[in-house]
């Protein structure tokens, strides 16, 4: 696939809690994985939240709204849940947690595109490439004007914006456009929002997400990893040095006694039927006893210029995560409804879809040593 270097699309699938209050840096910063009590205007955050056992109920993107307040952004599969969970934790913290995704648009950007949006809310050039995590917003997000309501004209109000850099997908800049719902792209980009082409940028969007190796926790994954399986230490989604949260211990232990036995990877493979999240991955040697987890999957690049036969394979990519001694093993994807709802591994019932054998590659970027 030749790739536009000049793409901008709608990010439908991550929804927007938005958590208000004077305590809100403090309240998450006893919740999640990362530090928010250093967190500034310029800096988003990745983070994990956890159970007590350390395993993902939630990856959020954090931006700063105003003094105190905090946009968490999650996927819309679990954003109740979460919401409810969060909530649950407030006690008498003066924080409120609502789903605010009806008052937001969320877009995309992905090569060139990616670095003028960025650009387009900054008042000076970007004298280097972006730093995953940097944030760049307008006076209206750092001083906490209100965005309009639902279905406001979002031209007669205020327009707080925000631009977050991202882990870059084969070398191509991405970056994550947070805009009142309504509100006009930037004049460097809007013209690359091309309705006509909507599917294509999308899927586009959806395979650079992958091809970045960060996997977005949603409904089918909740609480399977803890995040060492994911490589979010990796990538700036664990801070070691703050205080305690939910699931602190088993993360600390995890990285310092090292006991990270599976660790995320790229995973390549033609199938008819795209496996999906929360597949079971096998060894070919043992069919009994899954040796990882799918966690994300999107059609590949090389796919994506040709129309998608029926009952033709077509190839896909995949972040999974494996154990670290079978990484080098031939391996088979099962689906989900194949591989559960028995009571003992020999009593699995027969695949309802053709085993799919897949291929590794490293996640693209370092992995950190265990400390």
């Amino acid at each position: 696939m030749t790739l536009s270097l000049h793409a901008i699309t709608p990010v439908p699938e991550l929804g927007v809690l938005h958590c208000a209050g004077p305590d809100t840096l403090t309240f998450l910063q006893g919740q999640l994985s990362n530090d928010f009590a250093l967190m500034r205007h310029n800096q988003a955050r990745l983070a994990a939240f956890l159970s007590a056992k350390g395993r993902m109920q939630a990856s959020f993107i954090a931006v700063r709204y105003g003094p105190h307040d905090v946009l968490l952004l999650a996927h819309t599969s679990i954003l109740a849940a979460v919401q409810k969970r969060l909530s649950m934790f407030v006690l008498r913290a003066k924080v409120k947690i609502t789903d605010a995704s009806a008052q937001w648009q969320l877009h995309g950007a992905l090569g060139d595109a990616a670095l003028s949006t960025l650009q387009a809310l900054q008042d000076s050039t970007l004298e280097a490439a972006p730093v995953p995590w940097q944030c760049v917003s307008n006076s209206d997000a750092q001083a906490g004007l209100p965005s309009p309501e639902a279905g406001a004209d979002a031209s007669q109000a205020h327009a707080p914006s925000w631009a977050v850099a991202l882990y870059p997908a084969a070398g191509l800049p991405r970056a994550l456009l947070i805009q009142p719902q309504g509100a006009a792209l930037p004049e460097a980009v809007a013209a690359l929002a091309d309705p006509a082409q909507a599917a294509e940028l999308a899927q586009q969007w959806a395979w650079s997400e992958v091809a970045a190796g960060i996997a977005t926790i949603s409904a089918p994954v909740v609480d399977l990893f803890v995040p060492q399986m994911l490589n979010y230490e990796s990538v700036g989604g664990v801070n070691f040095k703050k205080g305690c949260y939910p699931g602190q211990e088993v993360v600390a232990r995890s990285q310092f006694r090292g006991a990270i036995k599976r660790r995320a990877f790229l995973a390549h493979g033609q199938a008819v039927n795209l496996p999906k999240a929360g597949d079971e991955i096998y060894s070919a040697d043992d069919l009994e006893q899954p040796c990882g987890t799918v966690a994300q999957v999107a059609l590949s690049a090389s796919t994506l210029p040709h129309p998608i036969e029926a009952n033709k394979p077509h190839a896909f990519d995949a972040i999974v995560s494996i154990k670290t001694d079978a990484a080098e093993q031939a391996l088979l994807i099962r689906s989900a409804v194949a591989a559960s709802d028995a009571e003992a591994p020999s009593e699995r019932p027969e695949p309802t879809s053709p085993d799919i054998p897949v291929r590794l590659s490293k996640a693209p970027y370092p992995i950190l040593e265990d400390l």
